[in-house]
């Protein structure tokens, strides 16, 4: 076991556990979207992580540490909530604001992450820039919100890890950069649903009429 302090307060993990994970679990909330155990490795693509550790010059993202014994984290410096203010302006400035017709409404991460950051939901600096398409059909039984959506390929993984096959995955390149589900199976999906169950901001609905909307 590792000995750890965050915050002033001593926890105790195993050695090499992840850092994100350990904070979380012991009450420590951290801002983060992107952060899933079932992947093999860290994305660490939505840059909210952020967190001060001794002897590192900057912050890093969280999920992508190991704890290590006599490690002192810092989590409330004004560099960590600097990066992570200006991190989530810029994915609002890419964001359709629409909370009330949200399926997301009130248990959205997005909402979350602003009232803890006291940001609120429309940037005032950058300016508004969404996607021209505003839903896309090309999945069987699902719904596809792009300008909701916040590229944190927790879909994409849970997808893999489900049926061990790329049935939703990115496509695209820059702000042109989708989730798409071309891959996706009639007869696997029908039963599923587990995209929709991990999306964090209400990108991924169930269509009307559909398997997974009737058995919603």
């Amino acid at each position: 076991m590792a000995t750890i302090t965050v915050d002033g307060r001593q926890l105790e993990a195993e050695e090499g556990a992840n850092l994100l994970k350990t904070c979380l679990e012991n009450g420590i909330y951290i801002p983060n979207l992107c952060y899933l155990e079932q992947r093999p490795a860290p994305a660490a693509s939505c840059r909210m992580c952020f967190v001060q550790i001794d002897d590192m010059p900057r912050p890093v993202t969280s999920c992508t540490v190991s704890v290590a014994d006599g490690m002192t984290v810092k989590t409330d410096t004004e560099e960590v909530r600097r990066l992570q203010r200006a991190g989530l302006e810029l994915l609002l400035s890419v964001h359709d604001v629409a909370c009330k017709t949200c399926p997301a409404n009130r248990s959205c991460a997005l909402q979350d992450i602003a009232r803890f950051l006291k940001v609120g939901l429309k940037s005032r600096r950058l300016p508004k820039c969404l996607k021209a398409e505003s839903i896309v059909y090309d999945h069987p039984f699902v719904d596809y919100y792009p300008n909701r959506c916040v590229l944190c390929g927790k879909c994409v993984a849970v997808c893999r890890s489900q049926s061990g096959l790329p049935r939703l995955a990115f496509a695209g390149r820059g702000f042109s950069t989708v989730v798409s589900a071309f891959g996706a199976d009639e007869t696997e999906c029908a039963d599923c649903g587990a995209c929709i169950e991990i999306c964090p901001v209400g990108a991924l609905v169930a269509r009307t009429g559909s398997p997974l909307q009737q058995a919603s």
